[in-house]
């Protein structure tokens, strides 16, 4: 039985656009799975669907078996954690502290776990030294940073995250990446809806394509982000490390630039003509 799965699933918007067209999907348990598309390819709508936030036109959305229309959406967040893209959306309460706890005492935790996994999802973040102040004086990366702590602090058992990376210096994508590493080694399953492929690239993520409310391509992320015509007809850019691959003829994608590295420290020539029309492509 499939985590996710929609079937045949179609939604329009109040002023009648048709936001999703016939989409099948299956996520299963402990997959990391990113959704890609250009500006208004559906990819939020889909996120939204999965936590019932919105529900389908015509066609099914099932969590663990049951239909979405059967359950609440406090029900379904609890299980599909999801992190929104415009961060002021999400925050609400007093301060740091207090929004992570709501969330936590809404899903009936004891206060004293309450406490034990605000401080600890804070400190994963960065938040620490903020707790008392009002969140929505946060920079838009520390509002960034806030909400996916407060929905990883009750462990859903999908994190939904739409575009993550907004707003993140290096160091931050750095621990989001490891935070995501962390999820899929235990076995957690994660969504990452972003435009930022080269985030996407080193975690080599099954990478669903979208556009215009339609899945074009679904596979692993060697292919698709090295489909130079495939992004660019979906309005996304290669990743540099997958342009350097195709670039230098390597047999296998670079996954880290220390990958790229001992490749052409092996390899030990000069780069082709070829390979420079490659690099022109980008």
């Amino acid at each position: 039985m499939a985590l996710i799965e929609f079937e045949n699933v179609s939604y329009k918007m109040p002023n009648e656009v048709l936001a999703l067209e016939k989409v099948n999907l299956r996520v299963d348990e402990g997959e990391l799975v990113a959704i890609v598309g250009g500006n208004g390819a559906g990819k939020t709508t889909l996120l939204k669907h999965m936590n019932g936030l919105l529900k389908p036109v015509t066609g099914t959305v099932r969590v663990k078996g049951k239909p979405t229309t059967e359950s609440s959406v406090a029900e379904l967040s609890k299980q599909i954690g999801l992190v929104f893209q415009n961060s002021d959306h999400q925050l609400f309460s007093e301060s740091v502290k207090e929004e992570v706890a709501f969330g936590l005492r809404n899903f009936g935790f004891p206060p004293s776990e309450v406490e034990e996994r605000v401080a600890r999802a804070l400190n994963a973040f960065g938040l620490g030294q903020m707790s008392d102040r009002a969140p929505l004086t946060l920079s838009g990366g520390e509002k960034k940073r806030l909400c996916i702590a407060l929905v990883t602090a009750w462990d859903p058992i999908v994190l939904a995250l739409d575009e993550p990376t907004v707003g993140q210096d290096h160091l931050n994508k750095v621990r989001l990446l490891e935070l995501v590493r962390r999820l899929i080694r235990d076995k957690r399953t994660v969504l990452i809806v972003s435009h930022d492929l080269e985030f996407l690239w080193p975690l080599q993520p099954r990478t669903v394509v979208m556009s215009g409310g339609r899945i074009v391509a679904d596979g692993p992320a060697a292919s698709i982000f090295t489909n130079f015509e495939l992004l660019e007809s979906s309005g996304l850019r290669q990743p540099q490390l997958a342009r350097l691959a195709v670039a230098l003829e390597s047999p296998s994608p670079f996954r880290d630039v220390d990958e790229a590295v001992a490749w052409l420290r092996e390899k030990n020539g000069p780069w082709s003509s070829g390979s420079q029309t490659a690099f022109g492509k980008g």
